[in-house]
């Protein structure tokens, strides 16, 4: 859309062409609603990190059936593995699985490049009948007698009114913070995402990673190779190339002195991954903050003519087992939707009517997931966790296989040398294990 004047009314604005805002536009506007989508990069996903593992196919599937044959997706996941590191070892837990719903319709998750997808979800809501607006930037909002009235865009006349905002503007939500809804993250609640899309031939790939068709693996890894930085990495197979990266929690980065891109290299020059990359040549790299503290830095998520979804409300699950976010950002993104529809036509559009948005957040199990694993994001950014653990495992696995002549190690002596070694102390261990009870178990 290129031709919305200051004196244009819509019912719903949503800020943000990202997962959430696009899923948000395309129910309302199928509602039958005047919808406005406004997203500052040139296009949709102009701003997203490319690659990522996008785990909602079947969210997906209820708004466009069979939607995985149009859109624009690398490869379905079917292997997962969580790779413990030392700086010369790895222990890997391989997950790969064929069964029903994994290999086949609606599958489990697919890998995705981002700016490719968002700009194709983005058209399937201008499809519907939503108004897209690209390159353009929020400024504020509108106010009447406290309630959200609409929008201030950077252009000339540039006041757009609507009867619901949907905040979907990213982490560092500048219209939640605005209105008063999200309050200023400290660092140990974002992690930086630094990442690379290398280009390899498909057949390449393919025999590398023992794929066949469509297949693709999601790799994530934990320990030596963020040193002593709080943080992991991942690689995930596309079509003809690779995307890559590492995360590092932003308060550890600061404090350390660690630069991330140094830290790639450092991944991707590890033994265990340097093989894996072999003659892969760099197409693009980028940054991104991710929120990382889950149940605990959720904002409020409504107040008078405005919602908050997707990133903007902290729904991304880091919770170790979980590396999630664009699945709940589609969640939230219909949930927000439902609430502005009901709000419509209702004509009500105060905090108590927008209220409802709980109801649907936890009918599709969004504040149902990140309230019981509310314990998790703290454990898995702990210290013993993050940079301790995955190379005792990893070295205790290298002692076990040696093979030197010398007598074989059993398990219960190895253990408590490594104990020793790495000056673990049987009393944070406990806590430990309480903590993976609490995080995990119940």
């Amino acid at each position: 859309m290129s031709a919305a004047t200051a004196s244009e009314s819509f019912d719903v604005i949503v800020v943000g062409a990202g997962p959430a805002g696009s899923t948000a536009a395309l129910l309302c506007a199928r509602a039958g609603l005047q919808v406005l989508l406004l997203e500052r990069g040139e296009y949709p996903g102009a701003k997203n990190v490319s690659g990522a593992a996008f785990y909602g196919s079947a969210i997906l599937n209820e708004l466009i059936p069979n939607w995985w044959e149009q859109a624009p997706v690398e490869r379905y996941i079917c292997r997962r593995d969580i790779a413990f590191m030392s700086p010369t070892t790895s222990v890997a837990l391989d997950f790969h699985c064929a069964g029903e719903g994994y290999t086949t319709p609606p599958y489990n998750g697919f890998i995705v490049l981002r700016p490719r997808f968002d700009r194709w979800l983005a058209a399937q809501a201008e499809a519907a009948g939503a108004f897209l607006l690209t390159s353009t930037v929020v400024d504020d909002v509108l106010r009447e007698n406290g309630r959200v009235v609409g929008v201030r865009v950077r252009r000339e006349q540039g006041d757009i009114r609507g009867k619901v905002v949907i905040a979907c503007d990213g982490v560092n939500s500048f219209l939640a913070k605005k209105v008063g809804l999200q309050r200023e993250f400290h660092a140990h609640e974002l992690s930086l995402g630094v990442k690379e899309v290398l280009g390899l031939d498909p057949t390449i790939i393919e025999d590398r990673f023992r794929l066949s068709g469509d297949e693709g693996i999601a790799y994530e890894y934990l320990g030596a190779i963020t040193e002593d930085v709080h943080g992991g990495a991942f690689l995930y197979t596309n079509r003809d190339s690779l995307s890559l990266g590492v995360i590092g929690q932003v308060s550890s980065l600061v404090e350390r002195r660690k630069r991330p891109y140094e830290l790639l290299e450092r991944f991707k020059a590890h033994p265990a991954v340097a093989p894996l990359v072999r003659g892969a040549k760099l197409r693009e790299y980028s940054a991104h903050l991710i929120p990382e503290s889950g149940w605990s830095m959720k904002p409020t998520l409504y107040t008078d003519g405005m919602l908050v979804a997707g990133d903007a409300a902290g729904f991304c699950l880091a919770a170790g087992l979980y590396l999630e976010g664009m699945n709940y950002a589609m969640q939230s993104g219909l949930a927000a939707a439902e609430t502005a529809i009901e709000a419509c036509r209702r004509d009500r559009f105060s905090a108590r009517a927008l209220s409802g948005y709980r109801k649907h957040l936890k009918r599709r199990n969004v504040s149902t997931d990140f309230r019981a694993y509310r314990h998790a994001p703290a454990f898995v950014n702990s210290a013993r966790l993050q940079n301790l653990y995955p190379e005792v495992v990893a070295s205790g696995m290298e002692q076990l296989f040696r093979v030197d002549g010398k007598a074989k190690r059993k398990i219960l002596p190895l253990a408590r040398q490594m104990m020793r070694q790495y000056q673990l102390k049987p009393g944070d261990m406990l806590r430990d294990g309480y903590q993976v009870v609490r995080a995990y178990l119940w």
